[in-house]
């Protein structure tokens, strides 16, 4: 079923446009000004409403619905109002090519975005180039950097794991231990990190002594812990899917209040959770990654100030309307940057309707940087035109007192990695 989304009240946004003033510096008057054709633009969005990344999709659909609400009241693309069509994908490769296929020749849409998990993106992109439909993904795979996809396909409003775990890999080594143990999910994106933390350890003169992978679709987990080695001095967990609060309870269960390895996690393993639950008491004092921290810092900027209460987020990261209503908040901001990376490669390559779909993807690949403000609130960001990858600022955030603090914050540079593709040189 196809949703047209539901947007929050011109209030709200308002009221957190005060603090993001820099989105209307942009020049964009709220009405649309007079167009070659008055049809709105049709963005189709590929969501996980339901499968193991429902958790996601919900916070998708509610970071892509603000941040088109910003949009159409700042005037549109183009001089016209645009509208998101939304289908649910069941976090399902095949599902995905079909929803794709749906969106792009039933609907009508321009392009296609918001698809997080891995397996789904590797099965919808050879649909998106059979088409010639752009394709913007927001995962964090690294199947679109590694040449695996297509022209069509790219990632412009959120790293990859190659590049986070590059970025974090040395503050791990330096600071918690050098022999490692993994945990992770057993598809795509899980063996990104197997791969990539592995062989970033290794150039910080650390190593990976155990990979345990576990099936995404697990529901109990305390059977693969003695996989752990005894000398273990970091255990590295990422898991995702409904099960994430099990996980972390048992993975505390089995250790007790004995002694036990340092804990580096990233947020997937408590994404949509709060992280003060009843049970995760042993999680304090760890460490997670986040790309956006899901607790408001200190230093916060009007642009976080701004996207938080365009969105509907408290600065604890829940629902400003339900504290118990917990936040992706370490992903979804990809889909509010994505939504307006697509709206300037459209004003950029003049883009009018579907014969204007390679233009489009000409102009992104020609834009190089993306600052930090309201378009980009959780921070400054490079694009690579030919990778189609875009890189950008990690943080490792410790747990005090039930929330997170963020201790460390990595640099453009730390992340970035020869290319091992050039999309610019593939035929459309």
């Amino acid at each position: 079923m196809t949703n047209k989304l539901i947007t929050p009240t011109r209030r709200t946004v308002l009221t957190g446009m005060a603090a993001g003033g820099a989105l209307l510096a942009t020049g964009l008057t709220p009405r649309f000004a007079q167009a070659q054709s008055s049809e709105p633009i049709k963005l189709g969005f590929q969501l996980h409403r339901t499968g193991i990344g429902a958790a996601y999709g919900r916070w998708y659909e509610r970071t892509a619905t603000a941040a088109l609400k910003v949009v159409n009241d700042a005037g549109g693309i183009n001089g016209r109002p645009v509208e998101i069509l939304f289908e649910d994908d069941g976090t399902d490769p095949a599902r995905g090519a079909e929803v794709f296929g749906k969106l792009a020749t039933q609907s009508n849409c321009d392009l296609v975005f918001g698809a997080l998990f891995s397996h789904v993106v590797i099965g919808t992109a050879p649909r998106a180039a059979e088409l010639k439909v752009p394709y913007l993904v927001c995962s964090e795979g690294h199947h679109v950097a590694s040449g695996m996809l297509n022209r069509w396909t790219l990632q412009p409003g959120i790293t990859d794991v190659k590049s986070q775990v590059q970025g974090m890999a040395p503050f791990v080594t330096q600071n918690l231990g050098k022999k490692v143990a993994m945990i992770f999910p057993d598809f795509a994106f899980g063996h990104d990190h197997r791969d990539y933390f592995s062989a970033a350890v290794a150039a910080q003169g650390g190593e990976v002594i155990a990979q345990i992978a576990i099936p995404p679709t697990e529901t109990t987990f305390t059977r693969y812990f003695p996989q752990i080695p005894a000398e273990t001095e970091v255990i590295y967990h990422v898991m995702v899917g409904p099960a994430v609060l099990t996980f972390v309870k048992e993975l505390g269960e089995f250790y007790g209040t004995g002694a036990r390895p340092q804990l580096f996690g990233f947020m997937d393993s408590l994404e949509a959770v709060d992280i003060a639950s009843p049970g995760l008491e042993f999680l304090d004092g760890s460490h997670f990654w986040e790309a956006h921290p899901r607790y408001k810092q200190a230093d916060a900027s009007e642009a976080e100030t701004f996207y938080r209460t365009a969105v509907g987020v408290d600065d604890n990261g829940a629902a400003a309307n339900d504290p118990a209503d917990v936040a992706t908040y370490s992903h979804m901001f990809s889909t509010w940057e994505t939504l307006f990376i697509i709206k300037a490669a459209m004003e950029a390559s003049g883009y009018q309707g579907a014969a204007d779909r390679q233009k489009f993807v000409e102009a992104l690949e020609a834009m190089t940087d993306f600052a930090e403000g309201a378009e980009h609130p959780q921070g400054a960001k490079t694009f690579n035109g030919k990778t189609h990858q875009a890189f950008g600022i990690q943080s490792i955030s410790k747990v005090e007192g039930g929330k997170l603090v963020r201790v460390h914050q990595t640099t453009l540079e730390d992340g970035q990695y020869p290319d091992e593709v050039d999309y610019t040189t593939q035929s459309f």
